[in-house]
């Protein structure tokens, strides 16, 4: 039987990419008693309720901000799990509205731990970005505090039961913040797509990897860790070569009409990504499909078991995108079509 069954589970940011992933799969796989899907954005929920027609006795639509901890407090009351996916992800929107970031990212997150804990709530899960390494940008920043808050709330809940833990996501392909969006209506636009150089390398992952991986860490979670599930690295001239192949036709162009134009990094742009630090990598097990960051001070935490994870130290490096071998266009291709972006 699921974990989830009969369960009470909150989603924040439920109408985003990956919230509306979870909820689907909640909903049709674990038979959860339910599920209340909190967002700010009254749009998106609007138009979510519709997609729900047939599950009305089992998700709940709560309007409200992470933000805003009262209206929070009563939307975890009695809840079992969280999953906390809202956050401010755009890197340049966080650049020109840093302090935006810190009340969504870090104040958000802390209210999400302060409520969770009054409620004694089970586990809680937060949906964190490789830009949280060595980070340079406000996003990552954030990003990266909203994970040392989550580990050190397993150091001072008390008695209670809550188990806090983090996932650490790579660029999820076809979500609102990848850059996949933006390369299809540029093409449906006649082009030119836009690269901002063509050796840079990132971590990417499919939307029901993302899904999977959050969903696997919530059952391995003890507090404090980090999950990372291995992906393969994309040259980004090599994604949109693809999607240009694929999609031009459909939008009444051939794949020579739509030209590339090589724009530059942006402002905190990094040419290629990390999933982790040499010092996080120095604490780390890894298993066939992921990595696990454990809490440096592990003394502290009652029970705490690295057996139980059924892996090993860390042996390859495949951790940082320039030192990965990327996966060829056809592979590319080959996961763009598994999860219908393409």
């Amino acid at each position: 039987m699921s974990i989830f069954h009969n369960k009470k589970i909150l989603i924040t940011g439920g109408t985003g990419s990956l919230g509306k992933e979870l909820v689907w799969h909640l909903l049709k796989n674990d038979q959860p008693e339910t599920v209340r899907i909190y967002d700010v954005d009254e749009t998106e929920q609007f138009e979510f309720q519709h997609e729900l027609k047939g599950y009305e006795d089992t998700v709940r639509f709560l309007l409200g901000d992470v933000r805003d901890k009262e209206r929070l407090a009563r939307a975890v009351e009695d809840v079992d799990v969280i999953f906390h996916t809202a956050a401010l992800k755009h890197v340049m929107a966080c650049e020109y509205n840093p302090f935006e970031a810190v009340k969504t990212n870090i104040l958000g997150m802390q209210n999400v731990i302060d409520v969770a804990i009054d409620n004694n709530v089970g586990k809680v899960i937060f949906t964190s970005s490789d830009k949280a390494v060595n980070p340079s940008n406000t996003m990552g920043a954030t990003k990266l505090l909203a994970e040392k808050l989550v580990t050190a709330a397993n150091f001072y809940k008390g008695d209670r039961d809550c188990v806090f833990s983090n996932v650490r996501f790579g660029n999820v392909m076809g979500s609102r913040g990848s850059v996949i969006p933006l390369f299809k209506n540029q093409i449906k636009a006649g082009g030119p797509v836009t690269i901002t150089d063509p050796t840079m390398t990132r971590f990417m992952m499919s939307m029901s990897q993302a899904v999977e991986l959050v969903l696997k860490s919530l059952d391995m979670a003890q507090g404090g860790e980090v999950f990372i599930f291995k992906m393969p690295t994309v040259n980004i001239s090599n994604l949109a070569e693809v999607l240009i192949e694929e999609l031009a036709p459909r939008y009444g162009y051939s794949p020579e009409d739509i030209g590339t134009q090589i724009i530059g990094t942006i402002p905190g742009e990094k040419m290629y990504e990390e999933l982790m630090t040499e010092d996080e990598a120095a604490r780390s097990l890894e298993r066939e499909d992921m990595f696990i960051i454990t809490p440096e001070i592990k003394d502290e935490l009652s029970g705490f078991d690295e057996s139980q994870y059924e892996a090993t130290p860390i042996r390859s490096r495949d951790y940082v995108s320039k030192d990965a071998v990327p996966i060829t266009r056809e592979e590319i291709r080959s996961i763009l079509k598994n999860d219908g972006i393409i």
